[in-house]
């Protein structure tokens, strides 16, 4: 097998320990040196110095959890760095410890056997952990609310079936005064914000219930816990808004697209980043985005095509875009919607108008420009005859004799 990196190194990373394996090749010749460092800031800077004495031109590692990044920060810059997916450099079984482990990568990186993950530059991946963060603590908010709802439930207060939003002006103003012990009714009702539905006589009986000084601690608890995520939230959107500044133009034209927001167009790019000569084409990016269907055929037989794994935060953004670009009637990807669900179903469906979404973005960031769409394109006659012959089978099974004319 071809030799394409004569002198290259594999790293078997870990908590505390880095193994590193020199790799040299001359000829048939092939030889290995092995040595541990610690992944202490100057056992990195040690394990640096070392690749460089040994004029390694590449660096592979493992994608293990976050302890691969301290050491692809440090390296970054003097090498040619590959990071590998675990599961797609497993060694052969029976044969582990750290220095095969480091001695299969450096020999898989030699030959060429490794593909290599994308890693994105520095402002990008700050811009990625922001976002994430971002989520996490949305997610977090998410779950306190839920408990307020489970804790009233219990002292039997129905607020939540007189207001939409539990965390809403109405809302957060009864559950204050609810904490404070406000049991009046004429008091609470003065609490209401205008455009509720809810009558007063129903928002008056939904508040009457068995409160208990347990509930109200509990309430008062999840409800301090979800102001100070809200206002961690709000410092990472003033954060995020300084990082996106030499973004911003990008923003801009991400949000032309149905169903993208300026919330998913930061996670857009922050995920992808806005070079896309990292992807080959936009094929490439919709699969790493786990929005394709696999691939599992063998002979005659075929295999689950469920989606691939990809990125999940980039795959959960786009889903929650397409979905709301089909209530914009009219456009090609509400078309293009409707087409599909009529035969897969709706959650296939929206996958799809998720991919389409991510092919547009894909050349919208390589092209710089607005996204641009046409009407939706009338069905070919083929496609037309097929759909009218579909429906003229399913009223004779219904018993209904059927006579199909052109309409004027």
């Amino acid at each position: 097998m071809e030799v394409l990196y004569p002198r290259c190194a594999g790293l078997d990373v870990h908590k505390k320990t880095v193994v590193a394996c020199v790799r040299w090749a001359s000829g048939p010749r092939v030889r290995h040196e092995v040595r541990s460092f610690p992944t202490t800031t100057s056992g990195l800077f040690e394990l640096r110095d070392w690749l460089e004495q040994e004029v390694c031109t590449h660096v592979a590692m493992e994608s293990t959890g976050v302890y691969w990044k301290p050491v692809w920060h440090v390296l970054e810059g003097g090498f040619e760095l590959v990071l590998g997916n675990a599961q797609q450099m497993r060694n052969v079984p029976g044969r582990k410890s750290d220095v095969s482990d480091a001695t299969w990568i450096a020999d898989l990186l030699a030959h060429g056997l490794i593909r290599g993950s994308f890693v994105p530059e520095r402002p990008i991946q700050e811009l990625r952990d922001l976002t994430r963060t971002r989520s996490q603590l949305l997610r977090e908010v998410t779950r306190h609310r839920q408990r307020i709802a489970k804790a009233l439930e219990d002292a039997n207060v129905k607020l939540s079936t007189v207001v939409s939003d539990l965390l809403g002006a109405t809302g957060r103003s009864v559950l204050k005064a609810l904490i404070a012990g406000q049991q009046d009714a004429r008091r609470l009702l003065e609490l209401r914000h205008g455009g509720l539905k809810a009558s007063a006589e129903e928002f008056s009986a939904a508040l009457q219930g068995q409160l208990t000084d347990h509930h109200r601690f509990l309430l008062k608890l999840h409800l301090d816990q979800i102001e100070f995520l809200e206002a961690g939230v709000q410092k990472l959107e003033q954060r995020l808004e300084a990082l996106l500044a030499p973004f911003h133009r990008l923003v801009e034209l991400l949000v032309t697209i149905p169903g993208v927001s300026e919330t998913t167009a930061r996670v857009v790019l922050a995920e992808v980043g806005a070079d896309m000569s990292r992807f080959p084409s936009s094929a490439h990016l919709v699969s790493w985005a786990g929005l394709c269907p696999g691939s599992n055929q063998s002979a005659d037989k075929r295999g689950s095509t469920r989606l691939r794994s990809g990125n999940p935060w980039l795959r959960t953004a786009l889903v929650q875009a397409a979905w709301a670009a089909t209530h914009a009637k009219k456009t090609p990807l509400y078309a293009r919607y409707v087409r599909i669900r009529q035969r897969r179903g709706s959650k296939k469906a929206v996958v799809a108008v998720a991919a389409s979404i991510l092919t547009s973005i894909y050349f919208m960031l390589q092209r710089e420009e607005e996204y641009g769409e046409s009407s939706p394109s009338l069905p070919s006659p083929s496609t037309r005859q097929k759909k009218v012959r579909q429906l003229v089978r399913k009223l004779e099974a219904l018993g209904v004799s059927v006579e199909v004319k052109e309409a004027a």
